[in-house]
């Protein structure tokens, strides 16, 4: 249908629409009008995708010298596909209204382990020996090589598209099509993706590819200013900016960057002896202060520079470390300090000022040549001909670590944490300031839009990301049936009170409570259940006792159980069983943690997730040291209380949990949360606006049975017929309904804006 907003003529790809998604492509357009950022919080199943998509595709089309570019950032490759998958749906629908296919370029972008059709390294698997194995053929040095001996093992793929590059047409390219392509015309699929972003008016990604200054220093930064970023999946986008800032080092990884040098200075000296043209050559290039080009850098990505500032980017290489045996030299003592600094028997936490007097009256190293190290560490990598990534790994963490350190002063502690039992000695570099790694991306582009279905409560984002938004609202979802029912049980049947807290945690009548708990739910639920742990370590625990309890007998008479591990691989074989345990109508119940793979990424739709269970509130580890920095920085920089924080960190988590049953407003689900703790205001207020709302009063303070009791009358309700017709003009808008003014009036309130 075509929908008019806000003098904004928007095609939206389906025959109906939800009244939020109209109000939600609204504020989408003040932010683009505005030329400023947004935080918009839209509940999970109500369409935000092809909302945002649509809104901007038009917006791109309309306008095309306010807006030429949309960063589409996301977080897992089934949330990319989903969202290329419904940019294919908006392009056809936009070319049978007009006549005319879109004259735009949409391209998905992923890592090579998911774009390479050259069997023998796509069957690797793994990134980093993937990454690997595509270097030792793609790199300069090795093409080089082969020039001279041509039964040297290559990629015709690579080969193929560096002779023949092959322009992308207009239209939507999936990573499926990306694959599709490269093996029809002979060409890598990654290094047309590459090519392709650039010239592309859509780019679909992970969200590294912007925010880790180590790969947006060689993917994005050559796009258009007007260009605007969204950041779907967002409610944890405080985490990826700190992880992609913060570097730590073991005792072990100092050890082995001390071999590598070792192996390094073995190599620069057989070169002394038989090429030194070479590295003479490199002297002369850092002595101009030139930089790599971009081709050497596309095949070098592992060590590009991490985290320079424009400014330093264009200084020269300081004279002390020019020379290839001199910088090894300066490697060593920095490495040496780092060693000395990891045999200490106490717990220190400094700041880089202090980190940088302490290395400079001990070791009389200066600041200036330790900024440019990680920049000199890839140079001279790249002139010996190193192509396997191994072989410099620990050495690329600890230049990583003396270039961070000696560029920011604020924002940032050293943390040495000392061995303990079978815990190796860590120096950790800690960002605690989010700020750092998204302030260029919030200052080069005219609009970022950060939006998540779980991002309450809103106010706390502004400040931890230091920005002003244009725009801040929550959007509550618009039912024709209650069709999730949070409950808060907080207590068993015994009236002993359930709680994770950590003076509770282990006492046998509370696990006996949650074990009752589920064995309560399962044999009332249909199909599929999860229960969220609050951690790896409690999850065990519970299941020890509940072992000893009978409680898992008596759960397997109900439903499979699958459990969710810290490997991959067995993570994904379970969710595999568990899928077709609910297919087959045999029902299933999948125990996962929060924060973990499940809790992020998958989705629980229909009868995957008739119910969802939160043992617990899941704080992170208070006794963390690298956290206790953070939380003291957050306090004193921002004023936002140490309890406040960890509350908030805690409910967003809760939320994103929760979110997995509820994926359309024809399916249903059942949400517990399963501490008493919940029944605070102080808790509860800070679950999204959507949630909150249809959380009865009289469903806050439950046990067991009052549960099981709401849960039976409420499953029956669901159980009866539903069809489309009963949510026209409640949760649901055509055409002409949209147009009246009288209609969406009553919808006002879907929206509410924050100060």
């Amino acid at each position: 249908m075509q929908l008019d907003i806000d003098g904004l003529k928007v095609l939206f790809p389906y025959d109906y629409v939800y009244p939020e998604q109209v109000l939600y492509m609204k504020e989408v357009k003040k932010a683009l009008d505005a030329r400023g950022h947004g935080l918009l919080e839209m509940p999970s199943g109500t369409g935000k995708t092809v909302s945002l998509l649509s809104l901007v595709l038009a917006y791109m089309i309309s306008y095309p010298d306010k807006l030429d570019k949309l960063v589409y950032c996301s977080r897992t490759i089934p949330e990319i596909e989903k969202c290329v998958e419904e940019m294919k749906v908006l392009y056809d629908y936009w070319e049978k209204e007009t006549g005319q296919p879109v004259a735009k370029i949409t391209v998905a972008m992923s890592a090579r382990k998911n774009l390479c059709v050259n069997e023998p390294v796509a069957a690797l698997r793994f990134g980093n020996t993937v990454d690997s194995a595509c270097q030792k053929l793609t790199a300069s040095s090795a093409r080089q090589k082969r020039a001279e001996d041509p039964t040297l093992e290559a990629c015709d793929y690579f080969e193929n598209f560096e002779a023949k590059s092959v322009p992308m047409q207009n239209g939507v390219w999936n990573l499926e099509d990306l694959r599709s392509l490269g093996r029809e015309k002979k060409i890598c699929p990654y290094f047309t993706a590459r090519q392709a972003i650039n010239r592309a008016h859509i780019v679909v990604y992970s969200y590294h590819y912007i925010l880790d200054p180590k790969i947006a220093e060689l993917v994005s930064k050559d796009f258009s200013r007007k260009s605007v970023v969204v950041f779907d999946e967002a409610h944890n986008i405080d985490n990826v900016c700190i992880e992609s800032m913060s570097v730590a080092i073991s005792q072990k990884n100092a050890d082995r960057a001390l071999q590598e040098l070792q192996s390094l200075e073995g190599v620069v000296n057989r070169m002394k002896s038989s090429n030194s043209e070479k590295l003479q050559s490199e002297y002369d290039k850092l002595v101009e202060g030139l930089k790599r080009t971009e081709r050497e850098r596309a095949n070098d990505e592992r060590l590009a520079n991490p985290v320079l500032p424009d400014q330093i980017l264009h200084e020269a290489v300081p004279g002390n470390i020019r020379q290839a045996n001199h910088f090894l030299l300066f490697l060593k003592r920095f490495v040496e300090y780092i060693r000395h600094r990891l045999r200490t028997h106490q717990v220190l936490i400094e700041s880089p000022a202090a980190f940088m007097k302490d290395i400079l009256d001990r070791m009389c190293i200066e600041r200036k040549p330790m900024r440019f190290c990680a920049e000199r560490l890839s140079n001279l990598v790249k002139t010996l001909e190193i192509t396997d990534n191994g072989d410099v790994w620990a050495l690329s963490q600890v230049t990583t670590l003396c270039t961070l350190v000696s560029t920011y002063s604020k924002g940032f502690s050293v943390i040495v944490e000392p061995q303990d039992g079978s815990q190796l000695a860590v120096i950790t570099l800690s960002c605690h300031d989010a700020s750092i790694a998204i302030r260029p991306v919030m200052s080069r582009f005219q609009s970022v839009i950060i939006t998540s279905g779980t991002l309450s409560p809103l106010e706390m984002y502004p400040k931890v990301l230091d920005f002003d938004p244009s725009v801040i609202a929550s959007f509550t979802m618009t039912l024709a049936r209650p069709c999730l029912s949070p409950l808060v049980v907080a207590r068993g049947n015994d009236q002993v009170a359930m709680t994770s807290r950590f003076e509770q945690r282990a006492d046998v009548a509370v696990i006996r409570n949650y074990g009752n708990l589920v064995l309560e739910m399962a044999s009332l639920v249909p199909d599929g259940m999860v229960v969220f742990f609050t951690s790896y370590l409690y999850m065990e625990n519970v299941i020890g006792v509940w072992y000893e309890q009978h409680i898992i007998d008596e759960l397997m008479k109900y439903k499979l159980l699958f459990i969710e591990t810290n490997d991959a691989l067995e993570t994904s074989a379970a969710l595999e069983k568990y899928v077709e345990a609910c297919d087959s109508g045999r029902g299933a119940v999948l125990f996962s943690v929060a924060r973990g793979k499940v809790s992020e990424g998958i989705d629980f739709s229909h009868h995957l997730g008739r119910c969802v269970i939160m043992l617990g509130i899941p704080y992170m580890y208070t006794e963390s040291r690298v956290l206790r920095a953070r939380l003291e920085y957050l306090r004193d920089q921002f004023g936002i209380k140490e309890n406040d924080f960890l509350t908030f960190d805690a409910m967003r988590h809760t939320a994103q949990c929760m979110g997995r049953a509820l994926r359309s407003k024809t399916d249903y689900g059942l949400m517990v949360f399963a501490d008493k703790r919940f029944s605070r205001n102080d808790k509860r207020g800070k679950l999204p606006r959507w949630m909150q709302e249809y959380l009865e009063p009289a469903c806050t303070n439950l046990s067991i049975d009052e549960a099981a009791q709401v849960a039976r009358r409420w499953l029956t309700l669901m159980a009866q017929p539903f069809e489309k017709e009963h949510q026209l003009g409640v949760s649901l808008l055509d055409k002409e309904m949209v147009h009246d003014s009288q209609i969406m009036k009553r919808f006002e309130r879907v929206v509410e804006y924050v100060d």
